[in-house]
């Protein structure tokens, strides 16, 4: 089948660099880590069962960054170009496996659980920021969608790749570029995770299985962000969209049926636990508490350190507004509100600050907090810093000061490091949920196979309805009236849906079990080669296309 003329000179240079050498590994298995060369190899990720949250072999993930920025991959055989078209040296080279695999979803991440906060600190992303980097991440050779989650504890891209390892590349170096990180130092701490393992990972995620407090909410609030955010967003695409789409049923599903969340803390009340760890406990309802930042996690900063007995705080936020409505609140709590001008002075007043800011650079700098008065000795003579914002708002310098003490929100695995055999239990509940849901999402996206045959066949039968029309209305002259046209258009239309109708029930797939979806794809693969649909040349003509539009853009 030929390209249309609009595929010559530049943008068939375009289109061959753009696919040659672009072997995917096998789709077979989701879980083959690639093994082209590379500067470096992630040692295995730790499973949930390891940070003694959840079970399962299947958690023993093996995956592997083999990025290099010197990659090679075997050349395809050298082509004549001169008199076959574009698509025919596709389909001669090795990018003809574009054809017969569909592309990957693909998760490049690094967490809590993988990546120190310095590190992910430069690598988060703002939310106002995620429709720039969706575009720009689709805008690489091999990425079709995109989408960013992006928060204190992770930072994870999800993708469809047109190729698994060319998409990895593309993506792992435009996080180096963003972020001033090296590629290499990236591939000593990244995650990557195909298809099945990166549906199933987004699941644990929403679910609170992956996060540093098991069953916390905030998590599945920030999925369903991304969700909203994306909504318009060229490249927030089919396929991604209906994932965290799943993924938000399976986070409120799991909720519901495991009980998973009850007596679980959220990282502000960690923090507030944390806090009251360092010190004494006679001085936990009397020691002067700072809350900077009145957003969602300092509210629940304050809403803890109520429920331990704190009755009076200050919160020192840019505005009046949200610390207002905090204080109708909290009634019989004295909620008192500074301007962020006065941070410095009633740091000097507190003996606790915790700091919960979208600020992308430290409020607190060692110069800042060295000049400060000195703690009671009530309180362990100590001025407790714990800063559960990403980026940090307290500089690493401050912990250089003999008079304070700085927790991030990495110190936090030491509060929730209790009660394990519980969150194992509760767990091990949530994941027979996870794997039915992930069967059920698998199955949908199967199904989404059938799409491009559903709209070749109906093309094709409206072509011949159309052609068989023309003949028709000439045969009975020019002077037809508008009505006898009508009836006539109307009549060919309704004889073409009734044909159509039966192979259309068998090309959808609304079930979940294999069974069905099998006997779908057989029909519609029985489809293809009875019409000559050739649906799988077609879309990888559609996707080439528009990949080869947007290069030359």
């Amino acid at each position: 089948m030929a390209v249309s003329s609009g595929f010559t000179g530049a943008k068939l240079e375009n289109l061959l660099l753009l696919c040659n050498g672009s072997l995917s590994p096998s789709s077979s298995s989701s879980r083959a880590s690639l093994s082209l060369p590379s500067q470096i190899g992630l040692p295995r990720r730790r499973s949930l069962a390891q940070r003694g949250v959840s079970v399962g072999a299947g958690f023993n993930r093996v995956v592997r960054c083999d990025v290099a920025a010197s990659d090679v991959v075997s050349e395809s055989p050298k082509i004549d170009t001169s008199n076959i078209s574009a698509l025919e040296q596709l389909k001669t080279s090795a990018a003809d496996r574009y054809t017969k695999e569909r592309s990957s979803i693909v998760v490049i991440g690094l967490s809590v659980h993988t990546t120190p906060v310095e590190m992910r600190e430069k690598l988060a992303i703002p939310e106002a920021e995620w429709p720039r980097a969706i575009g720009e991440l689709c805008s690489l050779n091999h990425i079709e969608e995109a989408a960013v989650l992006s928060t204190c504890n992770r930072m994870e891209i999800y993708v469809v790749a047109l190729s698994q390892h060319r998409g990895v590349k593309e993506v792992t170096e435009w996080m180096s570029k963003t972020s001033g990180i090296p590629v290499s130092e990236l591939c000593q701490h990244q995650f990557l995770l195909y298809n099945g393992d990166a549906t199933q990972h987004l699941f644990e995620v929403s679910a609170g299985l992956d996060s540093l407090v098991l069953g916390e909410g905030q998590i599945l609030a920030q999925v369903k962000q991304v969700v909203k955010v994306g909504q318009g967003v060229f490249g927030f695409g089919r396929n991604i969209s209906g994932l965290f789409k799943h993924a938000i049923t399976v986070g409120k599903r799991v909720r519901t049926e495991t009980n998973i969340a009850s007596g679980a803390v959220s990282v502000s009340s960690a923090a507030v636990e944390l806090a009251l760890m360092k010190i004494p406990e006679s001085s936990h309802t009397t020691a002067r508490m700072v809350v900077i930042g009145a957003g969602k996690m300092g509210k629940l900063v304050i809403k803890h350190l109520v429920a331990k007995g704190c009755t009076k705080m200050v919160v020192v936020n840019r505005s009046e507004e949200k610390v207002a409505a905090i204080r109708e609140e909290m009634t019989g709590v004295d909620v008192i509100y500074k301007p962020l001008t006065e941070m410095l002075k009633c740091a000097g007043e507190a003996d606790v600050i915790f700091t919960s800011t979208a600020s992308e650079t430290p409020l607190f700098l060692k110069e800042h907090v060295e000049t400060l008065p000195p703690v009671s000795s009530e309180v362990g003579g100590m001025r407790l810093f714990v800063d559960i914002s990403v980026p940090r708002n307290v500089g690493s310098c401050v912990a250089d000061v003999s008079t304070a003490r700085v927790y991030n929100v990495d110190d936090l695995k030491e509060v929730v490091a209790a009660n394990k055999e519980d969150r194992l239990r509760k767990a091990m509940e949530a994941q027979s949920i996870i794997a039915e849901e992930s069967k059920q999402f698998e199955a949908w996206r199967d199904s989404l196979e059938t799409v491009p045959t559903i709209k070749k066949l109906r093309a094709y039968a409206e072509r011949i309805r159309v052609a068989e029309l023309e003949k028709c209305l000439s045969k009975m002259g020019d002077d037809i009236p508008k009505k006898t046209r009508r009836v006539v258009d109307d009549l060919s239309r309704g004889i073409v849906n009734k044909l159509l109708h039966g192979p259309m029930q068998h090309l959808r797939c609304d079930e979940n079990d294999g069974r069905t979806l099998s006997e779908t794809l057989e029909n519609m693969h029985a489809l293809n080669r009875m019409f000559s649909l050739e649906t799988e040349i077609s879309l990888l003509e559609q996707k080439i296309r528009a990949k080869v539009e947007q290069i030359q853009k």
